[in-house]
C-alpha cells in the first residue's frame, strides 16, 4: 500500500520542507509514500486545480506550522481548513508539523498531536541536530503510515470474508432449490396420477361388490 502524502506550507519555509522530504526519501524508495506538493505543478497547468485534487486525495496531509503559514490566507483558510475537514471526517490523517517557536495552539489545531515529539519545534533548542529533528518527525510519520497499513489490510480482509459468506449462502440456497425442484413432480403429472388413482380405485370397488340378484 502506498500512502499519498500532502504538504501545506508557506514559500517562506520551503528550505525547511525540502529537508524533510530528504528525509521521507527512504520511505518513498521503498514503495511506502508518494510525495506531492506544490512545486510538483507543470508549466501551463490550472495549479489550483492541482492543488484541490492532490489535497482531496491524500491519506496524510502534513500541516507545516509556522509564523508565516498562519500569516498566509491561502494556507489557513483554504488549505487547511480543508484539510481539517477531511480530517474530521475520517477521510484523512493530518499531522502538524512545528516548524518555529510560537503561538501554534489554536482551538483548530490544539487536539491535533504534534510532531515533533511534545509539539517541540524542529528550530527550537531541544534537539542537538536538525537531522535529530527530523528523524523524530519521519518516525511519527511512519507510525501512522503503519496504522493506515493495517486498517486497511483489515478492511480487504473482512470484505473477503463477507464476500465469501455471502457466496456460500447463495450457493446453499441454489442447492437447495435444486433439491426442491427435484422432489416436487409436476402439477399436471400429479393431477394425471391422482385421476388414475382414482379411476383404479372405483373399478376395484366394483368387481368386490356382492351379487343381490
Amino acid at each position: 500500500m502506498t500512502v499519498k502524502i500532502f504538504f501545506c506550507y508557506a514559500h517562506e519555509d520551503e528550505d525547511l520542507l525540502k529537508r524533510l522530504k530528504a528525509h521521507l526519501k527512504s520511505l518513498e524508495r521503498d514503495g511506502l509514500i508518494n510525495m506531492w506538493y506544490d512545486r510538483n505543478i507543470g508549466a501551463g497547468t490550472e495549479w489550483e486545480r492541482q492543488i484541490d485534487k492532490h489535497l482531496a486525495t491524500a491519506q496524510i496531509i502534513l500541516l507545516l506550522v509556522s509564523p508565516d503559514f498562519m500569516n498566509s490566507d491561502y494556507c489557513y483558510s483554504n488549505e487547511m481548513k480543508r484539510a481539517l475537514e477531511r480530517h474530521m471526517r475520517g477521510e484523512a490523517r493530518v499531522i502538524p508539523i512545528i516548524l518555529h517557536p510560537f503561538h501554534w495552539q489554536i482551538e483548530s489545531l490544539k487536539t491535533l498531536l504534534a510532531l515533533p515529539k511534545d509539539g517541540e519545534p524542529v528550530t527550537g533548542r531541544v534537539w542537538r541536530s536538525r537531522d535529530e529533528e527530523f528523524l523524530n518527525v519521519v518516525e511519527g510519520i511512519q507510525g501512522v503510515i503503519e496504522e493506515l497499513a493495517t486498517k486497511t489490510s483489515v478492511s480487504s480482509s473482512t470484505m473477503e470474508m463477507m464476500t465469501d459468506s455471502k457466496a456460500s449462502k447463495l450457493a446453499d440456497m441454489s442447492k437447495i432449490g435444486e433439491i426442491t425442484q427435484m422432489r416436487l413432480p409436476p402439477r399436471r403429472r400429479a393431477s394425471s396420477q391422482t385421476f388414475v388413482s382414482s379411476q383404479s380405485t372405483v373399478s376395484v370397488s366394483l368387481d368386490v361388490m356382492p351379487n343381490f340378484v
